[in-house]
């Protein structure tokens, strides 16, 4: 199976430090499923353009002693193109938020600019894979403008989220 990743799941996967918001077991469920694509279970789809793996790298680190989603960090740039897809996205004017595959639907207008990319590399993949997400409750405010544009979220904790989304 096809997978594009939030940055939130590896860095829910490197513990409660990092993301208080998340429950022990939503920590289980990211390592979990970081390990699937590890093993070669999930195949990882980044873009190739770089704009993912620079903002795994802002927020990972992929050396010393690692988390898992540091370990995740490591593991991509150790495998590279080899255990992972890329695909083209278009920017648009230059701009690392806007592209064209990211739906022109006044529903989305809001959209966290900052993760335009994931949902643009989910577009543009032939098997327009799952956008895999741990604990950021905007995916949940967007979900219905997301399917009905042919993206699938995948919350890997949906309890956090609600209990996030209830205190917000």
């Amino acid at each position: 199976m096809m997978v594009v990743v939030d940055t939130n799941v590896p860095k829910v996967a490197n513990g409660r430090e990092e993301s208080p918001q998340a429950s022990p077991r939503c920590v289980r469920t990211c390592i979990n499923r970081i390990r699937r694509i590890m093993r070669g279970e999930d195949k990882l789809v980044l873009d190739e353009s770089g704009l993912i793996l620079r903002e795994y790298r802002r927020n990972l680190h992929s050396s010393g002693q690692p988390g898992a989603g540091d370990a995740f960090l490591g593991w991509i740039l150790r495998t590279g193109a080899a255990m992972c897809e890329s695909v083209p996205i278009t920017l648009v004017d230059g701009l690392e938020i806007e592209f064209d595959e990211f739906p022109n639907d006044p529903a989305l207008k809001r959209f966290d600019e900052d993760d335009r990319k994931f949902i643009a590399v989910a577009r543009a993949h032939p098997d327009k894979p799952p956008i895999l997400q741990a604990v950021d409750s905007k995916w949940l405010k967007f979900r219905d403008a997301l399917h009905q544009n042919g993206v699938r979220v995948e919350d890997l904790c949906p309890e956090d989220v609600q209990r996030f989304r209830g205190a917000e």
